[in-house]
C-alpha cells in the first residue's frame, strides 16, 4: 500500500488556503491592533483569542455537520467552497479600515472573516482521512501540513517584502494576494478532486480489512476504557503545546519589534525561517513516525522545542543564533504536528472522523482562546521576557502528559496481493 502523492498534494490546497489566511491574521492583526488603534497587549491578546472563542463551538459543529451532509460534490467541498469565498469577501474590509482607522469597521470585518474560516477548517482537514487508509495518514498528513507551511510562507514572504521599516504601512495589497492564493487553490482542489468517488474507493478497501479495525461495533459503539484514557491525554497534550506554540507565533511579531528590535516586517524573515525548517521537516517526520510510531516521534519534537524556547530566552537582542533555535522550532512543531491529528482519529469509527477531528480543535482552539490572553497579561504586566519561558514551561507539561498515551499509532497493513504490493492501483 502506498501514499497516492499526486492527490494528497492537491487535497492539501485546502489547508494551504486556511494556512496563508491565518499566518497573515497572527502577524498582521496584533500590529495593526497596537499601531493604528493604540490596543494595549492584554487586550489585544483577547482580540486574538476571538478566532479560538468562535472555533470551540463551530469546529466540532461544523465537523459533525459535514460527516452527516450528502451533495452531488461530496460532504466537505460545500463547506470548503462556500467558506472561502466568504472568508475572503470579509477579510478584504480589514486592510481597508486599518487605512482609514476605522476601529469598528475592522473589528466587524474581522469578527465575519473569523467566522466564514471556521465554517470549513474541519471539513477541509477531514477530507484527508476520508480518502486516506488509516496506516498512511501520518505520511499524507505531513503532506497536508507542508502545503499549510508553503501558505503561511508566501505570507510570510509577502510581509517581509510589503512591509516597509518606516511609515505607516498598507496592508491591502498583502490581504489581495493572499485573498487570491485562496481562491484559486480551493478552485483547483474542486476541479481537480472527485471526493464522492474517492471516498467511495476508500470505503471498498475499508470493507477488505486494508485499515486498522475499528473500535466497538454500531454506530453507538464506546471507546474501551484504555483507549478513552489514551484519547484524553493526547487532546490534554494538544492543548497544552498550542498553549506554548501559540503564545510565540501570536506575539512573535510584538516580540521581535518592542524587545530583540528588529525593524519593520524583518520579523517576517525570521518566522519564514522557521516555516521554511518546517517544511523541510514535514515530510522526513512523517517517515519516521511510520518506522519508530507517531508517539516517539512527538515526544522528540517536545523536547527540541522545549531546548529551543529556553536557548531563545537567553537572547535580549537580535543575534544570528536565533536563527538555529527557530529551525529547531520549526522541525520540532513539524514532528507535533504531522502526528497528533492522525492519533486523534485513528481512534475514530470511520463514520466519526468529522466529529474527531471536531475534538482535536475544540482542544487546540481552547489553548489558543487562553494563551494570547494570559501570555499578553504577562508580556504586559512582567515583560517580554516572560514569552518563551512560559512556552517552555507548557512544552514540559506536554511532555509528561504524552508518555501517558499508549493508543493512536497505526497497525502495519499486510498486502492482500502480489500486485497490491506493486502498487499497481496507484
Amino acid at each position: 500500500m502506498k501514499l497516492n502523492y499526486k492527490r494528497t498534494f492537491i487535497i492539501g490546497l485546502a489547508f494551504l488556503s486556511i494556512c496563508a489566511f491565518w499566518q497573515v491574521y497572527d502577524s498582521l492583526v496584533p500590529l495593526i491592533l497596537k499601531n493604528t488603534f493604540n490596543i494595549g497587549d492584554t487586550a489585544a491578546g483577547a482580540v486574538m483569542a476571538l478566532d479560538n472563542v468562535l472555533a470551540l463551538f463551530m469546529l466540532p459543529l461544523f465537523g459533525a455537520l459535514s460527516d452527516k451532509v450528502k451533495t452531488p460534490i461530496g460532504k466537505r467541498m460545500p463547506f470548503i467552497l462556500g467558506g472561502t469565498a466568504l472568508a475572503v469577501t470579509s477579510m478584504m474590509f480589514m486592510p481597508y479600515a486599518d487605512n482609514i482607522v476605522a476601529f469598528s469597521m475592522f473589528i466587524i470585518a474581522l469578527f465575519f472573516s473569523l467566522v466564514f474560516m471556521s465554517t470549513y477548517r474541519s471539513p477541509a482537514v477531514a477530507l484527508m482521512p476520508d480518502v486516506t487508509p488509516k496506516p498512511l495518514r501520518s505520511k499524507a498528513n505531513a503532506v497536508i501540513n507542508l502545503m499549510g507551511a508553503i501558505g503561511g510562507a508566501v505570507s510570510l514572504g509577502l510581509i517581509a517584502v510589503l512591509v516597509p521599516k518606516t511609515g505607516k504601512p498598507d496592508y491591502f495589497p498583502i490581504f489581495t494576494i493572499v485573498g487570491a492564493l485562496m481562491v484559486v487553490s480551493v478552485v483547483i482542489l474542486a476541479l481537480s478532486v472527485k471526493e464522492n468517488k474517492l471516498v467511495a474507493e476508500m470505503e471498498k478497501i475499508n470493507g477488505h480489512g486494508t485499515a486498522e479495525e475499528d473500535i466497538g461495533s454500531g454506530e453507538k459503539a464506546k471507546l474501551p476504557p484504555d483507549v478513552k484514557r489514551s484519547l484524553i491525554f493526547i487532546l490534554i497534550s494538544i492543548f497544552l503545546w498550542f498553549m506554548a506554540y501559540n503564545a510565540v507565533t501570536t506575539a512573535f511579531s510584538k516580540y521581535a519589534q518592542s524587545f530583540l528590535g528588529i525593524a519593520g516586517g524583518g520579523f517576517a524573515s525570521n518566522q519564514l525561517i522557521a516555516t521554511v525548517a518546517a517544511v523541510i521537516a514535514f515530510i522526513p517526520v512523517g517517515f519516521l513516525a511510520s518506522k519508530i510510531g507517531r508517539r516517539k516521534t512527538i515526544l522528540m519534537g517536545l523536547v527540541l522545542m522545549f531546548a529551543s524556547f529556553c536557548g531563545a530566552f537567553m537572547l535580549t537582542s537580535y543575534h544570528p543564533v536565533l536563527t538555529v533555535f527557530l529551525v529547531l522550532i520549526g522541525t520540532g512543531w513539524a514532528a507535533i504536528n504531522v502526528n497528533s491529528y492522525p492519533m486523534v482519529v485513528e481512534m475514530a469509527k470511520g463514520s466519526d472522523v468529522g466529529k474527531y477531528t471536531g475534538y482535536y480543535y475544540t482542544f487546540s482552539m481552547a489553548a489558543q482562546i487562553l494563551t494570547p490572553v494570559l501570555s499578553g497579561a504577562l508580556l504586559e504586566y512582567v515583560g517580554y521576557r516572560t514569552l518563551f519561558p512560559y512556552a517552555a514551561f507548557f512544552t514540559a507539561v506536554a511532555f509528561c502528559t504524552m508518555l501517558i498515551v499508549r493508543h493512536g499509532d497505526s497497525k502495519p497493513v499486510t498486502p492482500k496481493s502480489k500486485l497490491e504490493m506493486m502498487d499497481a492501483g496507484d
